[in-house]
């Protein structure tokens, strides 16, 4: 209330103030006067000192014009005469006069220094932004409000030139840009104009706008991909975004180090920089060569002669006597590593088999190394100290805290034809006994015509029926031993319905490869997964290894909270550096490589960083989310297992949501359910019960 009565005083004062005036007077027309002496601010405030007329301190921004802070001052300033902005007032260090203090109300503008030399001439080009004259280059509307807003905020002053030429930051950017190949980008993308050859002032503020939109362009690949994400695949999902082209201009116009500002956009974590370090080792020749390629040929059976055996023997640690028989020790070898790589297992040397021994081709490894960089572009650019990072081609699942493995174990992920979706979302809570609500779509299609053929068909795979309020049919599965999830579920929640879970199929954590899922991951140890995560979030709490499973011997429901979020990242490293420091390759599991290869290389390259949606069926869900279950007519895994992706997106953090009802567990209070047998209304959350 002071200062609206301050206000008010001074507004009162400017108006008697302006109504006694002279003719000719400093309050005859300042604003006529400001609009025929156009205030601009120093081109480079790292090589040109803040003019006299500014007292307040520098600004730490190289982008920010130096200005007389003191409102009161700006008369003093607009009453001298032209060419005197670089003069200091002598009343300006005093305390403000009766008419100093009426000048807000009157000519808001800051006093500032006018451009003087050639950069006058290119700043008057440049105001002309928001008509659309560089509108050929900036490209749309939305970009060209921030470029205006950040150049308008220093009086259209040029950002890359000083005195008519280039500065030592345009050089530095230049430079950078240059030798981007380092981090995986074609420095092609980022064209930077020639200075030098330009003297008319249009054509520098046509280079420098040109300039500006290179930094941009490159600030927006660095931050979020050369290629958006959804151009690979529909079973993605970040949420990262492009910085403002005004912050990343003003990032720069501040920066001491103009290389370190630029390289800041690309990723910082350990799995980015560690491949960018290979792929220089690699194109200066310092990695060694792959194993020699096994060469292409016949089919190889028992008994059969051929030079590719010794070499077969060596890469498959297959004891003999060096010689080209394609024995029985060699045949079962082959048959093994058929079988850990989901191969047809034949024993036999077949094509598909010799493909994969060989592995990557020396030709390839740079393009792989190049997409896995790319990937690593649309995930989070730093990580927290307590993370969960998954490698879906490796079938590994690791706990990091403080830059350190915690623990690493064996998981299930989804058949090529039902991928897991790469994605990061935060862990919230942990469900002990999960139940397992059958979708109605599946309910109607699938089981209840299979209750016609056969009404004990669902006693037969452990489920339950009973009916709904409404007179629906609600089966479900209670918890146990046979469930499908298992006795524990690690709940995400996403807009893919994914999550980790235990399962009653042990058996297929032998295999090498383990693509057996419909989407979710199946984890191999989740009591001690448990623990340790509880361990990191509730180190107080005692959920011990023990503990856990005395709670699973209930076979009470529990959803555990977790106090603390635990990012999860579902990530899709087909090249990585291991913990040794060996560069490391699996397998195009989904094709995704491929997809962003071609991409890169392709026509379309300058139109990749623009998103594209995928329009999926919504009834496609629940379908995708079942769990394994027993063949309703006989065999195993009717749907395959695991939950897959929720097509029309969403965001879910708990409560009574389609990922809760789905999958058995609530983040929050559930409402009041329908009924169920006695055993499973009992739902303890972390020492308290609900009834549901």
């Amino acid at each position: 209330m002071p200062g609206i009565r301050v206000d008010r005083l001074l507004g009162s004062t400017a108006l008697l103030l302006l109504l006694s005036a002279p003719a000719g007077s400093v309050f005859a027309d300042p604003i006529a006067d400001q609009a025929n002496k156009p205030a601009i601010p120093a081109s480079d405030t790292a090589n040109t000192p803040a003019p006299a007329a500014a007292t307040a301190a520098p600004s730490k921004d190289m982008s920010t014009p130096a200005v007389a802070t003191p409102a009161a001052e700006a008369p003093a300033a607009a009453a001298q005469p032209a060419g005197a902005a670089n003069t200091p007032a002598a009343s300006s260090a005093t305390a403000p006069t009766p008419a100093a203090a009426a000048t807000p109300a009157v000519s808001p503008a800051p006093a500032v220094a006018a451009i003087t030399g050639p950069d006058a001439a290119i700043a008057d080009q440049l105001r002309d932004l928001s008509s659309g004259k560089f509108d050929n280059v900036i490209g749309n509307k939305k970009d060209r409000a921030e470029i205006d807003a950040f150049y308008s905020g220093r009086n259209y002053s040029p950002l890359w030139i000083t005195d008519g030429k280039v500065s030592d930051r345009t050089a530095a950017a230049i430079a950078y840009l240059g030798h981007v190949d380092t981090d995986g980008l074609d420095p092609a993308d980022y064209p930077t104009p020639n200075f030098a050859s330009l003297s008319d002032p249009a054509d520098l503020a046509a280079a420098e706008i040109k300039m500006t939109m290179t930094v941009i362009t490159f600030a927006h690949h660095a931050s979020i991909g050369r290629v958006h994400w959804s151009r690979v695949t529909a079973d993605a999902s970040y949420d990262q975004t492009a910085p403002a082209p005004s912050d990343v201009l003003a990032k720069v116009a501040g920066a001491t180090d103009v290389a370190a500002a630029l390289d800041s956009y690309e990723p910082q974590t350990p799995g980015y920089l560690a491949l960018k370090a290979k792929l220089a080792d690699i194109r200066a020749g310092k990695v060694a060569k792959d194993n020699p390629q096994i060469a292409s040929g016949p089919v190889l059976k028992v008994g059969m002669q051929d030079d590719r055996v010794p070499q077969l023997r060596e890469r498959l640690d297959v004891l003999g006597d060096g010689g080209t028989t394609y024995d029985k020790p060699v045949a079962n070898a082959v048959k093994k590593y058929q079988q850990d790589h989901n191969i047809g297992t034949t024993g036999t040397l077949t094509a598909a088999t010799v493909q994969a021994l060989n592995g990557v081709k020396p030709d390839q490894v740079a393009d792989i190394i190049l997409a896995n960089m790319e990937r690593w572009r649309w995930m989070p650019h730093q990580l927290p100290d307590t993370y969960v990072i998954v490698n879906l081609p490796d079938f590994t699942l690791r706990v990091m805290h403080d830059n350190k493995l915690v623990w690493m174990t064996k998981i299930v992920i989804g058949k090529p034809d039902m991928p897991t979706p790469i994605m990061t979302a935060d862990m919230k809570y942990i469900t002990i006994n999960p139940t397992w609500n059958v979708p109605p779509s599946i309910i109607n299609h699938e089981y209840l015509p299979a209750l016609e053929q056969d009404p004990t068909v669902l006693d037969r795979m452990g489920l339950k029926l009973d009916h709904n309020p409404d007179g629906s049919i609600h089966i479900w599965q209670p918890p146990g031993d046979k469930n499908a999830l298992g006795r524990i579920r690690f709940n995400f929640p996403n807009k893919f319905l994914v999550y980790q879970h235990d399962t009653p199929d042990k058996y297929l954590f032998a295999s090498d490869k383990r693509a057996f899922s419909h989407g979710c991951m199946r984890v191999q140890d989740p009591q001690h997964y448990a623990e340790v995560l509880l361990s990191l979030v509730r180190p107080s709490d005692g959920y011990s290894e023990d503990r856990i499973k005395k709670m699973i011997a209930s076979n009470d429901q529990t959803d555990i909270q977790l106090p603390t979020f635990i990012p999860v990242n579902l990530t899709y490293q087909t090249a990585f550096v291991d913990d040794d420091g060996k560069l490391q390759f699996r397998d195009d599991v989904y094709g995704r490589d491929k997809a962003l290869i071609a991409i890169l290389k392709g026509d379309d390259r300058k139109i990749a960083d623009i998103p594209i949606e995928h329009k999926q069926d919504p009834s496609h869900l629940e379908v995708m989310a079942m769990p394994d279950q027993p063949s309703l007519f006989g065999g195993r895994s009717l749907f395959g297992g695991g939950g897959s992706y929720y097509p029309n997106g969403g965001s879910y953090s708990g409560g009574d949501n389609f990922f809760s009802r789905l999958f058995g567990g609530f983040a929050a209070a559930p409402p009041a359910p329908i009924h169920r047998p006695a055993h499973a209304r009992k739902v303890t959350r972390s020492g308290d019960s609900v009834e549901r």
